[in-house]
């Protein structure tokens, strides 16, 4: 007896979601299991795991032809997670149950009928939502990720069984499968899940000295600028950096749901909430081109300034990285997204990150009055330095040189304490509320994303303030680029003040930590 039925799930190309039908077909001939519309490895492979599973949970498919078509045909499918949809639509032509079309299944199939958790549950709920089906069917460790979505009926299930039973299927299919029992929960010694204590953010009170890095790291925070710190080894470039984070505010909604997504996409754990503070990645010098901005075989997965996106990426000892993987930052940093092209698709991830780089003055790192003798010549001095090309440097809004600290600094006892991340947050803070204040109307939220056109026109300093950018256009020491970066870090300064303006005084500050290290 033939018999066709339609089942749902979701297709990620990037962050993008698109909702699949999955048509299920059971004909008459010899016995065959076809899978058709551009599936992939992961998705062939499914035949092996529903035949199983079902068996397992009671209900083994039919001696006969099935084929199962995943539409639209053109749209690559890839990815464990069409598992249990497949199942579905193949056993509800069967007739053992009945799959409703408001309904998207998201899970993988163990050999044992159980349902496994995937990854990108998170963005497949969400375009489901978009798309106007509201119920989603997950794995029962999936079902925290797939509620952060607003407006989803979420459900779950641990076995296809309990699934097909709750699907219309003979309640007798519970009593027969062999459901695994749940792992049991670990617990602290507070008696509350989990045993972890959550590790305190690098807090700037413990940064000795250091005022004009402090000061570039505020203007950091404040604008969303992008900063180069150059200094000596033990100057504190890696303390400085890593404290960016914690004088971040928390992210939006829409900021914690794209970051997290991300995150979910990737596989990392924990993405049972929203990722509210900003992320910071910190990746070794040696990294590949795809592993910082995504690839792999297959469907490309997120890299690392996709998932350092609404936060902070830190690359420590920058001209120790590829010059190629510097040179391929320079398209994200301008349009706030990455694209990896491949010949069936393009993926794009969101990559709208604060670059925070670090250098030694040369090689040997004693270049610069360190009180060391330099061994480096100075062709390798300009070899070393190089690898920071002038279009990557031109993106970067502050530039600045920090000094070593001196004994005196190190060891000053009964001095002021230095401010800590929590004071300079709430300066922070308010700057990016004087900047919403400002911007929101034209649509923006930060100084540096604010275009060049508005800085000169409606947002526009004043000839006199922007007369020391003229003489420094003149002297072909700043771009237009550059100009435009200064004007940039120039309303931020404005912001920390409580301007309604940015003064002369500074856009001359800012001019300087746009030209010191090149200078």
């Amino acid at each position: 007896m033939s018999g066709f039925a339609r089942s749902r799930s979701v297709a990620l190309v990037g962050l993008d979601g698109h909702v699949v039908d999955v048509e299920a077909d059971i004909g008459q001939s010899l016995p065959a299991f076809t899978i058709i519309g551009l599936p992939d490895q992961a998705v062939n492979e499914s035949r092996e795991r529903i035949r199983s599973a079902a068996r397992h949970a009671g209900v083994p498919l039919p001696a006969r032809k099935i084929t199962v078509n995943l539409s639209p045909a053109t749209l690559p499918k890839r990815g464990s997670h069409f598992d249990v949809a497949v199942v579905m639509a193949v056993l509800a032509a069967q007739g053992v149950v009945r799959v409703p079309s408001d309904t998207v299944f998201c899970a993988e199939l163990g050999l044992d009928g159980s349902l496994r958790p995937v990854r990108g549950v998170l963005p497949a709920v969400l375009a489901a939502v978009r798309s106007g089906v509201t119920r989603v069917v997950v794995a029962e460790e999936n079902r925290a990720e797939a509620e952060l979505v607003s407006g989803a009926l979420v459900s779950s299930a641990r076995h296809l069984a309990e699934l097909l039973v709750d699907h219309g299927a003979d309640p007798v299919l519970l009593e027969r499968a062999r459901i695994p029992q749940p792992p049991a929960v670990t617990t602290g010694s507070d008696g509350t899940e989990g045993a972890g204590e959550p590790v305190p953010a690098p807090d700037l009170a413990d940064v000795v000295g250091q005022l004009e890095g402090r000061q570039a790291l505020e203007i950091a925070g404040a604008g969303g600028h992008h900063l180069l710190m150059v200094g000596p080894p033990g100057a504190g470039k890696t303390m400085l950096a890593e404290r960016l984070p914690g004088i971040l505010p928390d992210l939006g909604d829409d900021d914690a749901l794209e970051v997290t997504s991300v995150h979910s996409l990737r596989g990392d754990d924990g993405c049972s909430a929203l990722v509210r503070r900003p992320p910071f990645q910190a990746p070794h010098h040696s990294i590949t081109l795809p592993a910082l901005c995504g690839g792999g075989s297959g469907m490309p997965r997120p890299g690392a300034i996709s998932l350092a996106h609404r936060g902070v990426l830190f690359l420590d000892e920058a001209p120790e990285f590829d010059r190629r993987v510097l040179d391929a930052l320079r398209q994200p940093l301008e349009s706030g997204t990455v694209t990896i092209a491949r010949a069936q698709s393009v993926a794009h991830y969101p990559a709208r990150f604060q670059l925070v780089l670090a250098a030694n003055p040369c090689a040997c790192g004693n270049a610069g009055g360190t009180g060391q003798a330099c061994t480096c010549s100075a062709v390798q001095r300009r070899r070393y330095f190089s690898k920071l090309s002038g279009p990557l440097l031109d993106r970067v809004d502050l530039q600045l040189r920090v000094p070593a600290v001196t004994y005196r600094e190190l060891s000053s006892v009964g001095g002021a304490p230095p401010e800590d991340s929590a004071t300079v947050a709430a300066r922070v803070a308010s700057a990016r509320d004087a900047q919403a204040e400002r911007l929101t109307t034209l649509g923006l939220r930060l100084n540096s994303t604010v275009p060049g056109s508005l800085l000169h026109r409606r947002l526009s300093p004043g000839a006199r303030a922007v007369e020391p950018l003229r003489a420094a256009m003149d002297r072909k020491t700043l771009t237009a680029r550059g100009f435009v970066k200064v004007l940039r870090v120039a309303w931020t300064l404005a912001d920390l003040a409580g301007a309604t303006v940015p003064t002369p005084e500074h856009v001359q500050l800012a001019l300087y930590f746009k030209t010191t290290v090149t200078s």
